[in-house]
């Protein structure tokens, strides 16, 4: 994992807004529609090629694939292993819950989500190896010649795959995250083989309090996300720590994030993780004060903090300054060395579904690396 050496690199946390021509292939694969794969893995091919030249053309120095081929982050696992069926049981998050005027409004603007969410009704494993070699194969290629420093790869935790694809085969949660665990080592170790950096994300360390498994208490919500962090590091064994990089969040949606739980209270937590970059929430109005959180901690030397610096579910174009403001606020904390400049979340969580708009994505990518290059000249 190539770090700040000389100035703040920029990345992202990697999903972006599908072209119209993506989502709608996307959405016939997952609606169960005849689709022409060859002509899917062709307009893929070409998808990310397109997003890593926007990337470094905005000034990007590590960046992703933009996830063009999943439906959504977590629950593209069901297409790939065995295991899922049917539907899983939904409730609204506890923060919008009390709002059904809310909720209506914000169906209107976004759309209703597209993605299905099967359970676990057996037992899991790998039943189609090709996507993700497709994908690692397609992200390679556009590496290839692109003036990146260097690419990473988004993959899914054992515990956010829990909370969004619910267990009811497994005789308790545990043996199903381990169930989980042993089926995503293969991906996390395919993609950390083939050259490109690991990107675990881990909402179910954060989010899922008040989203998947909302029904806990935080002490049992602290207990669980131990055994999901322990699980993790198991998947991850054959992982260099330098070679994985982790993104914790609260849920990349606008809403009263009334109930996220404090960071405070997960900190420990995920500073046992294995992989030695840390990305999470630092922008949006519910968690930006956390910086503090940060600063009084005692984060491990080997660790690296990649702040999000751009709020990712609203299309305001962050100040230059106020991006290089935030970075130095963490480098101050643990050095420039150990700072990269990231963003709070995803622009595209989900094909189809959402409210940010493409190009504007891309001028927020902008904008945090000319902060980037700002910082940097105030850091060295």
């Amino acid at each position: 994992m190539k770090l700040s050496t000389d100035r703040i690199l920029t990345t992202h946390v990697g999903s972006l807004p599908r072209p119209d021509d993506v989502a709608k292939f996307l959405l016939a694969k997952e609606n169960g529609d005849p689709v022409d794969q060859e002509a899917f893995d062709t307009l893929m091919r070409q998808a990310v090629s397109d997003a890593v030249a926007k990337q470094v053309e905005c000034g990007i120095d590590v960046v992703s694939d933009g996830e063009m081929s999943k439906i959504g982050y977590s629950t593209y696992v069901k297409d790939r292993v065995t295991g899922f069926g049917g539907d899983s049981p939904r409730k609204p998050n506890l923060d919008v819950a009390p709002y059904p005027e809310f909720r209506e409004m914000m169906a209107r603007l976004t759309g209703v989500q597209p993605f299905k969410r099967p359970m676990c009704v057996g037992p899991i494993a790998i039943k189609d190896p090709e996507p993700l070699r497709k994908d690692i194969e397609h992200h390679l290629a556009a590496l290839d010649g692109s003036g990146a420093a260097e690419g990473f790869m988004n993959a899914a935790s054992p515990g956010v795959i829990a909370s969004f694809l619910h267990n009811d085969y497994y005789p308790t949660h545990e043996a199903y995250i381990q169930a989980l665990a042993e089926v995503m080592k293969e991906e996390y170790e395919a993609i950390v083989g083939a050259g490109l950096v690991l990107q675990i994300d881990c909402p179910d360390l954060a989010m899922s309090r008040h989203t998947g498994f909302q029904d806990l208490t935080d002490a049992e919500f602290l207990v669980q996300t131990e055994m999901h962090v322990e699980a993790l590091n198991y998947a991850l064994e054959n992982v260099p720590a330098d070679a994985a990089r982790m993104h914790i969040c609260w849920g990349n949606y606008e809403g009263p994030h009334t109930h996220d739980i404090a960071l405070e209270k997960i900190l420990s937590v995920v500073l046992k993780a294995k992989p030695s970059a840390i990305l999470f929430e630092a922008s949006n109005p519910r968690h930006a004060h956390e910086w503090v959180v940060w600063r009084d901690a005692v984060i491990p030397d080997e660790k690296v903090l990649v702040p999000g610096v751009l709020d990712s579910t609203s299309n305001f174009v962050e100040h230059p300054e106020l991006v290089a403001q935030r970075i130095c606020s963490f480098a101050d904390i643990v050095g420039r060395e150990r700072v990269i400049a990231g963003t709070d979340c995803g622009f595209g969580t989900f094909a189809g579904f959402g409210k940010m708009d493409g190009k504007i994505s891309y001028a927020k990518l902008q904008s945090m690396a000319k902060g980037a290059a700002i910082a940097s000249e105030r850091l060295w």
